[in-house]
């Protein structure tokens, strides 16, 4: 596993990091990565899905990411037909339109590429078109991950995330605040079902093909914070700070995984409220 910080990982990951089974290997993936070794299979994760990076230096996420993503197939690019899983995002697919309730991988829609604020999602297109390419020049098995929304263990309490913000606030007493009028509608998958789709893409998915991983239950985030309310011995009080805006048509980031189910019988095995009450547990044996 190669990681830019073994130390830094130890303190977070003690239980991996120890297991015979890992090996970690000091390294950046924005540098070249020669020398790393023969691979069976490669799986691709690094890339910061930082929104203030984004905003502040979207020229350091483009460059992270393409980047990044052509160091890693440089140095496997030797090693013949193996899996390598390319984790993207659904951010790919552009703004969702308020009347298509699920986004599909066959959506041609995409970011607008004169919007600085598209460095994340521009980078993703190009890091699935440099894994066609290699595909095709060097007979890896790229198989890709749209990821969308998730919550579970290790999700950052005090970043961008609507649901680690809304459990932060419930851990700490309440009330949970929801900053704008809470009408966005997401959905989340729990972070074991998340593991179980990645490996199954890596293992069973088709070469050159992305797979949307994600829920199709979507909640708007309003609700969201209520039900992530319900999750505490006293229920928390829920603000919502923001007023609606007439007319304005509704922010949907929600897949279909009509794909990943028919194709990989993948499927959603832990629901929502089960998912935010262990994530909430597993916050507080860490003691958030």
């Amino acid at each position: 596993m190669l990681t830019r910080d073994p130390s830094a990982f130890h303190r977070k990951a003690p239980h991996l990091s120890e297991d015979a089974a890992v090996v970690l290997v000091p390294g950046d993936i924005r540098g070249s990565l020669e020398g790393l070794g023969s691979f069976d299979a490669v799986i691709h994760a690094a890339t910061s899905a930082n929104a203030d990076l984004n905003r502040t230096d979207p020229v350091a996420m483009v460059d992270t990411i393409v980047d990044g993503t052509r160091h890693v197939l440089n140095a496997v690019a030797g090693a013949g037909s193996i899996p390598v899983l390319l984790t993207s995002s659904g951010a790919v697919y552009g703004r969702q339109p308020p009347d298509i309730e699920a986004m599909s991988e066959d959506a041609t829609s995409g970011p607008d590429p004169l919007d600085p604020g598209s460095a994340y999602a521009e980078g993703k297109r190009l890091a699935e078109l440099l894994g066609a390419i290699y595909s095709t020049t060097t007979g890896l098995e790229i198989k890709v991950a749209r990821c969308y929304a998730f919550v579970g263990p290790y999700l950052p309490l005090d970043r961008h995330f609507a649901i680690g913000n809304f459990i932060r606030d419930g851990i700490a007493g309440g009330p949970i605040r929801v900053q704008g009028d809470g009408s966005t509608v997401r959905s989340y998958l729990y972070a074991a079902d998340l593991a179980v789709w990645l490996w199954t893409i890596l293992l069973r998915g088709r070469s050159r093909r992305a797979y949307n991983v994600g829920s199709e239950d979507a909640i708007d985030i309003a609700s969201l914070a209520r039900v992530v309310a319900t999750a505490f011995k006293a229920p928390r009080t829920v603000e919502v700070l923001g007023a609606p805006t007439p007319d304005r048509p509704v922010d949907r980031y929600v897949p279909s995984t009509d794909r990943a189910r028919t194709e990989l019988r993948l499927e959603q095995r832990v629901p929502l409220t089960d998912a935010i009450e262990r994530t909430v547990a597993w916050n507080r044996t860490r003691g958030a």
